[in-house]
């Protein structure tokens, strides 16, 4: 039965309202959506920032810690050329063969490679004023004397530090994780955070005035989208920063071991010098037996110290995608040469 004329009005007017109502319902709910996507987006960009500053962090101590190593690597080789001017002074001294002893074994004295060697260490310190953070834990990575000894071949050519063997190459930033998406080509870690910025920081780009060019449905799917883009590069920064952290145990425990034999090394060169220099003994027939064995001793710790300087830290890995292997066994192998070479000697 139709409605008589004067309830028509009404009728409207309460559809009106009822209308009015469930707009002003889906409205508000729209409002909402959209500010917990904003919201989720934030959060996503917020938790990126903060991971990255932790990558950051692990990065820089790491970086430090490899250069003190490589730079003591250095250093101790480049020392090499005062004990061979030193050494070089003494007549009829006899020939001082290889060394094997408790399953440590070192190769014979070769004058020549340890004046090679202390060269292109100097030329490689001397390029380090102007490198920056990464530089020397580079030839660490590499091996500070198969650098050095790169390194001589080509100073005269005017080749770039950066290029001047395998891990230094590796490059002037530390980079160690290896190549592809996680370091950006091989370009290394400061590449790699880039690329990692880049996979997610993009996120916050859905921030602001993009924001109101979505529904509130694709809004939601986009701040989903954003905020698993970040968990997963979360992943990779934490599986990064383990890495880093272990790196920079086993360099602490190398640059201790090496620090210790250098020290000891460091007293017998100068105790040489004073029988050479300061006494004038320049002929092994005179020299008191105590006197050889302080220079048999420190031809040795030369020898274990050349040694030590080769190992290389890290293992470049043949797949481009894949985070450098560090080396540990060889680390550990080489600490325990050591010890046992000072345990039996000194």
């Amino acid at each position: 039965m139709p409605l008589p004329l004067w309830l028509i009005p009404l009728a409207v007017k309460g559809a009106a309202v009822v209308a009015g109502a469930a707009g002003a319902a889906a409205a508000a709910h729209g409002v909402k959506k959209m500010k917990d996507a904003n919201d989720t987006m934030e959060s996503a960009k917020n938790q990126h920032e903060k991971n990255m500053k932790k990558f950051e962090k692990e990065n820089e101590i790491t970086a430090e810690a490899m250069d003190a190593l490589g730079k003591l690597e250095l250093e101790i080789l480049h020392s090499f050329s005062e004990f061979s001017d030193v050494f070089e002074q003494i007549k009829n001294r006899p020939v001082f063969g290889a060394y094997s002893k408790n399953g440590v074994k070192l190769p014979k004295y070769d004058g020549e490679k340890i004046k090679e060697v202390s060269v292109g260490a100097g030329v490689l310190l001397g390029g380090l004023g102007g490198a920056g953070l990464g530089a020397a834990g580079g030839f660490a990575a590499a091996g500070a004397t198969t650098a050095a000894v790169m390194a001589l071949g080509t100073a005269s050519t005017g080749t770039a530090i950066a290029s001047l063997s395998g891990a230094a190459a590796t490059n002037a930033t530390l980079a160690l994780l290896g190549g592809g998406t996680l370091a950006a080509g091989g370009g290394g870690m400061a590449a790699g955070a880039a690329a990692l910025s880049a996979a997610t920081l993009g996120v916050g780009l859905l921030v602001g005035g993009i924001i109101f060019s979505f529904t509130g449905s694709q809004l939601s799917d986009k701040a989903d989208k954003a905020w698993e883009q970040m968990k997963k590069a979360e992943e990779k920064i934490n599986a990064i920063c383990m890495y880093l952290a272990d790196l920079r145990t086993t360099s602490n425990a190398y640059y201790d071991t090496l620090a210790r034999v250098n020290d000891i090394y460091q007293g017998h060169l100068d105790d040489l010098k004073r029988i050479v220099v300061v006494l004038g003994h320049r002929d092994w027939k005179t020299f008191t037996p105590e006197e050889k064995i302080i220079t048999e001793n420190t031809v040795l710790l030369v020898g274990l110290l050349y040694s030590m300087c080769k190992v290389e830290l890290v293992i470049k890995s043949d797949d481009e995608n894949d985070i450098n292997t560090i080396n540990k066994t060889a680390v550990e192998q080489s600490i325990q040469k050591a010890n046992r070479v000072l345990e039996d000697t000194f």
